[in-house]
């Protein structure tokens, strides 16, 4: 989990996304609409991150269509003090 996290993180254009999505995710689920809201992000860019998160297990999903909501996977909750260093070091850089 640790390269994953660095590699969608810290090592590509949209990491700083990922990392936000991640951590209003780890405070409680939303769907793609509302963590747009919340995020102050176009939909179709939370979508494309979405996409990213849950094809490297860091997100996964319940329900269908519109009504989607995601979570924090459960290897994501076990190594989320792992994500935080690393946002933390994004963050100093």
């Amino acid at each position: 989990m640790k390269k994953i996290l660095w590699w969608i993180i810290a090592g590509t254009k949209g990491g700083v996304n990922r990392a936000r999505i991640i951590n209003v995710l780890e405070q409680r689920p939303y769907n793609a609409h509302k963590l747009a809201e919340k995020l102050e992000l176009d939909y179709k860019t939370v979508r494309h991150h979405i996409k990213i998160l849950e094809d490297n297990n860091v997100i996964t999903s319940s329900g269908e269509k519109y009504g989607t909501m995601y979570f924090l996977s459960s290897s994501m909750e076990e190594n989320y003090e792992l994500f935080q260093q690393i946002w933390r070091e994004m963050k100093e850089n």
